[in-house]
């Protein structure tokens, strides 16, 4: 006889068929029945302080895993908590599902004064995700759950929401076996559109690669190509799918004058994985192809992006790894004779004399770290100046690192609740939190977490006194600076009240002992510099 049950089973039964082993989130009158079958599942559930916590959290574990980060919240206010971290993994193409309650069949949008009643709770969460679902049965939840999951995989990972009416959740259910689905293999290119890849790379004089977060997966290929000599040049997000000490590697240097320069003087460009965005560029622009003098290549598993800020040339859909694997079989196995292998270095010399002009008070910070730090750390950062000037231009990657940043929302408090995600995905792996004061208030709550959780996790906080980018912008703009200069707290005392370790930094030359040392520590330990 199948067990009965609650529709709160028919979920979890549905995120254990998927693999999934760990959650985050917060338990609410509303997701109850929901709890009730977590303890025996085997799902490790790591509670927040907030959900928008949850969602950076499970941001920051997809990242690192590469498997979906998963969201419990309750209805209303708990999961519009949870949509600036939705947000962001949409903005930057992480995998998340957030799963909440929403309102009893038959009550959307009747405005009754039901308890965390929202106007359209589903539209407010399809608006910041790839899309919201909700289903009306529990015997509905399998195969939504199994479509999520194959999207996660065969498609431009990014989050979904998806609702479950209370009724739903707590009505009798008749306990059925979930099974997972086989994937369909992925979508192969034709043979012609890579053979006019490689015919027009092997007839060009300034081939120029551009990786961003979707060529993570295709890092062996990229490398292969800079071995032939192409630069390459990545996104923020696409940082350290190539070894930075490489000859042909350029950094995460898209930002940067010189790095426009490189762009538009290619006569090849070729894009795998990236928007183009503004996020990414500052205000740089890329120039479409024009005709016989330059050639824009696409690549990327999102056909929406073939054509975005910038018309390709040469579109190719397709996973990034299996393209350039066939585009590499396709080129010859040496370099062509008209490809300059100095050019990489002379551009590598002008984006570095660049970079070390804007990131010079953040570039002590970050040899430091990454002199004292294990190779492999994975450094979750903030939109903080010690982040997008230090960490991105100063700290050298190998493909064993890996950077946690909001490139495209660009918000303040990701960086500690991700590096909890990550912490928690990769025990074994050294995780460092680095952001500036202003952004570590936005979510120092969650240091609690990282207590509970007994997590050695160095949270490094480069003090500046306050929002001082907001403030250099005002004062740029004839502005009075208003709103930036912050009354701080004693950070190391208040790490020590939430159960955490609180050191000062007296000197860059300590700060790296120090975040050595708290790698093995029975708990998290702040780390207070002032820059």
């Amino acid at each position: 006889m199948p067990e009965p049950a609650t529709g709160g089973a028919a979920v979890v039964d549905a995120l254990v068929a998927h693999g999934v082993t760990d959650i985050f989130g917060i338990p609410g009158t509303h997701n109850l029945e929901l709890y009730r079958y977590l303890p025996a599942s085997g799902l490790r559930h790591v509670v927040t302080r907030h959900e928008q916590g949850a969602g950076y959290a499970a941001d920051g574990y997809a990242r690192v895993s590469g498997r979906p980060g998963v969201v419990l919240t309750t209805s209303g206010p708990g999961i519009t908590n949870a949509i600036t971290a939705l947000a962001t993994a949409y903005a930057d193409s992480v995998p998340v599902l957030a799963i909440s309650p929403g309102p009893p069949r038959g009550a959307v949008g009747r405005d009754t004064g039901w308890l965390h009643e929202l106007k359209h709770q589903q539209a407010a969460l399809d608006a910041v995700t790839a899309r919201s679902v909700r289903v009306e049965s529990a015997d509905e939840v399998a195969d939504v759950v199994c479509d999520i999951f194959e999207a996660f995989e065969t498609r431009r990972p990014r989050p979904v929401h998806l609702e479950i009416p209370v009724d739903v959740l707590e009505a009798e259910w008749t306990r059925t076996p979930c099974l997972r689905r086989p994937l369909a293999a992925p979508v192969r290119p034709p043979r012609h559109a890579l053979e006019a890849v490689a015919a027009a790379l092997t007839g060009a004089l300034r081939p120029l690669l551009v990786a961003g977060g979707g060529a993570r997966g295709a890092g062996e290929q990229v490398r292969a190509l800079a071995d032939l000599g192409v630069p390459v040049l990545t996104t923020v997000n696409g940082k350290g799918v190539i070894d930075e000490s490489h000859p042909s590697a350029l950094g995460a240097a898209m930002r940067l004058d010189a790095a426009h320069s490189a762009i538009n003087d290619a006569d090849v460009l070729v894009v795998v994985g990236s928007e183009l965005g503004d996020s990414d560029l500052w205000g740089g622009t890329v120039e479409a192809g024009r005709h016989a003098e330059r050639t824009v290549v696409r690549i990327d598993v999102d056909p929406g992006q073939m054509h975005k800020n910038v018309r390709a040339d040469l579109p190719v859909v397709g996973d990034a790894g299996l393209v350039l694997r066939e585009l590499l079989e396709a080129l010859p196995r040496t370099p062509p004779p008209t490809w300059h292998q100095d050019r990489a270095s002379t551009l590598r010399a002008a984006l570095d004399a660049e970079a070390a002009v804007a990131g010079e008070p953040w570039a002590p910070i970050q040899q430091a770290l990454s002199a004292a730090l294990p190779a492999g750390t994975v450094i979750a950062g903030d939109s903080s100046q010690v982040t997008y000037y230090g960490t991105v231009h100063s700290w050298r990657f190998t493909p064993a690192n890996r950077l946690l940043y909001p490139t495209g929302y660009a918000t303040l408090g990701y960086g500690l609740p991700a590096a909890i995600g990550a912490k928690v995905a990769q025990p074994e792996r050294p995780v460092v939190a680095l952001v500036g004061d202003g952004a570590a208030m936005f979510s120092i709550q969650e240091l609690v977490t990282a207590c509970e959780q007994r997590l050695p996790l160095p949270v490094v906080i480069a003090d500046n006194g306050g929002y001082a980018e907001i403030r250099e912008q005002m004062v740029d703009r004839g502005i009075v600076p208003q709103g930036v200069d912050l009354c701080e707290p004693d950070f190391p005392a208040l790490a020590r009240a939430m159960g955490a370790h609180g050191v000062a930094s007296g000197s860059v030359d300590e700060l790296g002992a120090l975040a050595a040392q708290a790698l093995t520590a029975d708990r998290p330990t702040v780390i207070h510099h002032r820059v």
